[in-house]
């Protein structure tokens, strides 16, 4: 259950991660403005895929807010933090480019980290009836 919770978590963050490092790459901005962009698309993205779930389960859209901002926080804060931090200590990937492997290499290593890392923390709220425990009785 927290694998699948930590799954759910990370393709919501990945989907914004990866938005947010292209975007932000693509642009030219720097480290910092790209790095906040995709944290920012993260929590939003991780965010829209848990209320996608509540919303359609029938729960008013401001029950179904607080209970993604519950659910959600802890954990999405967690895999930003390990996959924001793998890709600023990797040699070279914050100034990579589109087209270089280092970009592309060092974002799928630091998803992988991020989803390995937060998987005993979302065993650790389920097994306390807190994050998706707290969706799961909402399906």
């Amino acid at each position: 259950m927290a694998a699948r919770a930590t799954l759910h978590c990370l393709t919501g963050c990945a989907i914004g991660e990866v938005l947010g490092m292209v975007v932000g790459t693509a642009l030219g901005w720097g480290s910092m403005g790209t790095m906040v962009l995709a944290i920012v698309l993260a929590f939003l993205f991780g965010y829209a895929l848990t209320l996608r779930g509540i919303v359609r389960a029938g729960v008013g859209p401001r029950t179904a807010v607080r209970v993604a901002l519950a659910a959600d926080t802890l954990s999405i804060a967690v895999m930003e933090l390990v996959d924001n931090g793998v890709i600023a200590l990797w040699p070279g990937a914050m100034g990579a480019q589109l087209s270089d492997v280092t970009f592309w290499g060092a974002l799928a290593v630091a998803l992988a980290a991020a989803f390995v890392a937060t998987t005993p923390v979302n065993k650790w709220m389920i097994g306390r009836g807190k994050g998706h425990a707290v969706v799961h009785r909402y399906h």
